[in-house]
């Protein structure tokens, strides 16, 4: 391998890499030391989620899946230490570049973070300052000795091929310490301590206990309560707000007669009740899983809605989250039977941070774009027509209820199996239930599935049919018909604008028992 030489390109290209990881580095940790600063990466990541098309979104969803954010965030990193390459390696000759390429991806991260509701400018423009100075250091350090390489000129001689070595190595160290630190320190905040910290009354309301039978411990499928630490996350946050429940405050204003104001503890004072609900993501392709099930436990929003009085016109409800999110849905959904919740516990907890604590809207029967504003600050009453929430300007329905889908968990596609084989997964229909599960083999007749005991018809429902497979390769598709008599469609249709359709099929093998 050709090692760069002192004033080589590749020389300058290697520490203009290592001069962006410290930069970034260092940025990152002066952001977790100073209250209200934010990460200049996650602030143009949150940027560039904010102004993507809809298209690259759901790409984006559709490769990382729930990896999304992770990847936006590499990316991000990975171009910044490209372009700071690119500026090394002419830093020989135009040695102006690569100060002016820190100074303006400084202004950037300032301007990104200045866009953050929950970051202070002064704090933001600091942290980036200190990554700046600390990256112009660096780069004067690692070319020390290259004349006309540096930002200031030097008068030191060649610094040696193995001294150059070690200090990008460790410069490129102390980056990544200072990284790691830099987001230590964010996760230890108070606002996360006093998550753990915190005492929720017992419900007023606790939820029945589940049927007999609603789950059917079918190894393979997913079990009707979904874990806490395995429900998916979809959302625009590239850094998970991290609230004070101290300091916390949920408003009720716009089209109200009494506007509110209500602490944590005044909410929760009002009493909680606990519903299973189930979720799922507007972009669950057929048969994806971004999917959910678990015992949430809030105030009614109807209960909040009627303490502040809302007026006959407002049509619409939108929910805003703490980082500028919103959501919004019909008025009459709070009012219209179903068990809408400001949520704050989860499976019997309190909300983890990144499923929306202090509180959340938690809405049966639609999809968590239009109605499952996490991190909840602020619900106003307005009308349909006065405002689009976040995803309607980018394309996507304003009414989204959830459409009746169904599933195959087990046996998964390109299994081989043989016998009497067990099929078997979960379908739903929030809000109608689910009244009939089908299974197809090929082209051949429907099979009726057993159902399992569900509570209520919004959580989803498992099925399963046992199959005396014969051998060679097989296709498995499964429908379901919903608790108004309507049979899931078979036509195939995209995620955009309001969920996917079609059924879900799965190809097999089976061998000779």
């Amino acid at each position: 391998m050709d090692v760069p030489q002192p004033g080589s390109r590749w020389r300058g290209l290697v520490a203009g890499v290592a001069v962006t990881a410290v930069a970034l580095g260092v940025a990152e940790l002066a952001a977790g030391l100073l209250a209200g600063a934010a990460s200049p990466v996650v602030a143009v990541g949150d940027a560039v989620v904010d102004r993507v098309p809809a298209w690259l979104k759901n790409l984006a969803i559709a490769v990382f899946g729930v990896n999304d954010k992770v990847a936006l965030l590499v990316g991000i990193a990975v171009v910044s230490a490209a372009a700071g390459g690119a500026a090394g390696a002419v830093a020989r000759r135009r040695p102006w570049v690569p100060v002016v390429l820190l100074v303006a991806a400084g202004g950037i991260g300032v301007a990104a973070a200045s866009q953050d509701p929950q970051a202070t400018a002064v704090s933001s423009a600091i942290a980036v300052g200190a990554g700046v100075v600390a990256g112009l250091a660096a780069l004067a350090t690692l070319l020390r000795g290259d004349r006309g390489a540096s930002p200031a000129a030097d008068d030191h001689p060649p610094v040696s091929r193995r001294r150059f070595l070690a200090g990008v190595t460790a410069a490129v160290g102390l980056a990544a310490a200072f990284a790691v630190a830099g987001r230590a320190l964010t996760t230890a905040s108070a606002a996360a301590r006093s998550r753990l910290g915190l005492v929720i009354p017992r419900p007023r309301r606790p939820a029945p206990a589940l049927p007999a039978g609603a789950d059917l411990e079918i190894a393979g499928a997913d079990p009707f309560t979904t874990p806490t630490t395995d429900f998916y996350r979809i959302d625009t946050a590239l850094s998970v707000p991290r609230v004070d429940v101290a300091t916390w405050r949920l408003r009720v204003t716009g089209m109200v007669n009494r506007p509110l104001e209500l602490t944590f503890d005044e909410l929760v004072g009002r009493g909680l009740t606990e519903h299973w609900t189930t979720l799922c993501c507007v972009s669950n392709e057929v048969g994806g899983r971004l999917i959910g099930n678990a015992l949430w436990g809030g105030v009614p929003l109807r209960e909040v809605l009627d303490l502040a009085g809302v007026h006959v016109g407002a049509s619409q409800i939108v929910g805003r989250s703490v980082d500028g999110w919103t959501a919004g849905f019909p008025t009459e959904v709070a009012y219209d039977g179903r068990t809408a919740l400001i949520a704050v516990t989860m499976n019997g907890e309190p909300l983890p941070t990144e499923h929306g604590f202090p509180a959340r809207l938690v809405v049966p029967g639609l999809y968590g774009y239009v109605s499952a504003t996490k991190w909840l600050s602020e619900i106003e009453l307005t009308t349909v027509d006065a405002f689009d929430a976040y995803w309607v300007p980018r394309g996507w329905a304003k009414q989204a209820p959830v459409k009746t889908q169904s599933r195959i968990d087990v046996p998964r596609a390109g299994r081989v199996v043989s016998g009497r084989v067990v099929v078997a997964g979960v379908a739903w229909a929030q809000q109608r239930g689910v009244e009939r599960v089908e299974v197809q083999v090929d082209d051949g007749p429907w099979h009726e599935a057993r159902l399992a005991a569900v509570p209520h018809v919004d959580t989803w429902r498992q099925w399963v049919w046992e199959w005396d497979a014969e051998p060679g390769s097989h296709v498995l598709q499964v429908r379901a018909t919903d608790g108004d008599g309507e049979v899931q469609t078979a036509q195939r249709s995209p995620v955009m604008p309001d969920g996917a359709t079609g059924y879900h099929r799965v190809l097999v093998q089976v061998q000779q028992a």
